[in-house]
């Protein structure tokens, strides 16, 4: 998923960790690449018991392909495993891109420290290692543009995203002075995972990846054959993925509807058809006319907003992604409840830092003709639009990063076993992506999780802790005893709309205004 809101961190965190401040020295210069830094500190679990744990700085070339690239610096953390276990370590690789995951080190409040217990668990298997990304690491470079603010008298449109893309563009460069933004790719991405591999003294490793973390892993396992023992990805994003398919989206939109429509509480204000009817009515409608919108904003202040049929689009896409409340907005453009979305549409127009890594690394990667292809004929794109790739794919070759090329995205056979973990409800990362996968890694197994959306194996599985014990058990020996191949999560239960039902059986919207 590439749209304009998907730029942040990913929606989920695998785990975070509470420090006691570490004494920092002054800043040395580093000597070679492959040097690292490293500083000791504690963190705090929510039952009180702590964990030591490394944090440190690898030094790295910002482009490998020339031989008088400067030294950049990825961060990296380490905890020890608590006994030796002779398992491979853990390499966690974090979504993104844009994402950093080592100022979860200042965090102190309760979510963090319970989250500190999922690293104890991670290093009760073996060595656990969080690498940052290259562009975006408190322990080097995080490379940021803002972008403009879009105007509210209008619709939003596709077309206002090419533009902010292509002004960060344009302004990538000037802005980083002495940079090499060329080196911003997946392939040096992967190349920093093996030298931390290497500067801490493994022979093999593990990973464990979600979102672009599994793309960044196929990357490792394609550039570097053999140095995987075995992985656990989930919220599966294939390399030669990375724009996904309307229809396969839309095929989970389709199975949350399918409990939204058999939901007692929902059934009030549901159309004849059900939630996609609702949703096909709702784009029609805004297809042919946008809608104005009064709001009050926090101050109280009146605020107007016109929104059409891409705001809808892309607001269909970003809620989606909590399957709880998804349903309450459909239903509440589908009844010309507006207020709620003008409110949210309102802030996604601000100016907003962007993750200069994200288009450097996506669209140096690019994707094979064949796929764009299907891309731009997928028959759900009239409904869900253009927002996930269409910025991306109109500025390729204004960005500096090279195409990766379609020997390194097409997939192979690769004996590395995998463990896939992917929720049928993952409108980010459809359950598609997997599944075209399995027949490249013939040791693979694979775990379907009902109703789950956009995570990490272990946070899907919160609520499972058997079936997470025995993905731990693979990280630990590589058996696959016991481990499901589906797992149905608890039923949802969804947020109603806060309007009044309306009177009787209607399938007609009822706008407000």
């Amino acid at each position: 998923m590439k749209n304009i809101l998907a730029w942040c961190g990913p929606a989920f965190m695998l785990a975070v960790m509470v420090a006691v401040p570490v004494a920092r020295a002054a800043p040395v210069p580093p000597r070679q690449a492959g040097e690292k830094r490293v500083e000791q500190g504690v963190a705090t679990a929510i039952d009180g018991t702590t964990m030591n744990y490394e944090i440190g700085t690898l030094f790295v070339p910002e482009n490998r392909d020339k031989p008088d690239s400067r030294l950049i610096g990825v961060g990296f953390a380490r905890v020890k495993a608590a006994r030796p276990t002779g398992a491979p370590p853990i390499f966690l690789l974090v979504g993104g891109p844009g994402a950093t995951m080592l100022d979860i080190i200042l965090d102190h409040d309760e979510v963090a420290r319970r989250r500190v217990k999922v690293w104890q668990a991670h290093a009760e298997v073996a060595d656990l290692v969080v690498i940052e990304q290259r562009g975006y690491t408190l322990r080097g470079d995080r490379l940021e543009l803002a972008t403009k603010a879009l105007p509210l008298d209008r619709p939003m449109t596709v077309a206002d995203d090419i533009a902010i893309v292509r002004d960060l563009a344009r302004r990538a460069a000037p802005a980083n002075p002495g940079k090499d933004l060329s080196g911003y790719t997946i392939v040096q991405a992967a190349n920093d995972v093996d030298d931390l591999r290497k500067a801490l003294g493994y022979d093999r490793i593990s990973l464990v990846a979600a979102s672009f973390g599994s793309q960044w892993a196929f990357a490792v396992m394609k550039a570097h054959p053999g140095i995987v023992a075995r992985a656990v990805l989930s919220a599966v994003e294939p390399l030669d993925y990375g724009y996904d398919m309307p229809a396969a989206v839309f095929g989970a939109f389709q199975r949350i509807a399918f409990d939204a429509d058999r939901d007692p509480g929902l059934k009030p204000w549901l159309p004849q058809g059900g939630l996609i009817a609702a949703i096909q009515a709702t784009r029609d409608r805004l297809a042919k006319e946008p809608v104005t919108v009064v709001v009050r904003d926090a101050g109280g202040a009146a605020r107007t907003i016109v929104m059409g049929l891409e705001d809808y689009q892309l607001a269909l896409i970003t809620y989606s992604a909590n399957a709880a409340t998804f349903p309450r907005f459909v239903l509440s453009a589908y009844h010309g409840h507006y207020d709620d979305w003008a409110r949210d549409d309102i802030d996604w127009r601000k100016a907003e830092p962007r993750a200069l890594i994200n288009p450097l690394i996506n669209i140096g990667l690019g994707m094979s003709a064949a796929r764009q292809s299907l891309l731009w004929s997928d028959p759900a794109l009239p409904v869900l639009g253009s927002w996930n790739f269409a910025s991306y794919l109109a500025t390729v070759g204004e960005w500096p990063t090279p195409d990766a090329g379609d020997d390194f995205r097409t997939p192979v056979s690769d004996p590395t076993p995998v463990l896939f973990v992917h929720g049928d409800w993952d409108t980010s990362t459809p359950v598609d992506n997997m599944l075209a996968m399995l027949p490249y890694f013939p040791n693979s197994r694979a775990i379907l999780i009902h109703r789950a959306q956009h995570n990490g194996a272990f946070a899907m599985l919160r609520s499972r802790p058997a079936v997470a014990a025995k993905i731990h058990d693979f990280l630990r020996s590589g058996t696959t005893d016991g481990l499901p191949t589906d797992v149905a999560l608890d039923p949802v239960t969804f947020a109603r709309p806060d309007f009044p039902a309306p009177h009787g059986a209607d399938d007609s919207p009822h706008p407000t205004g």
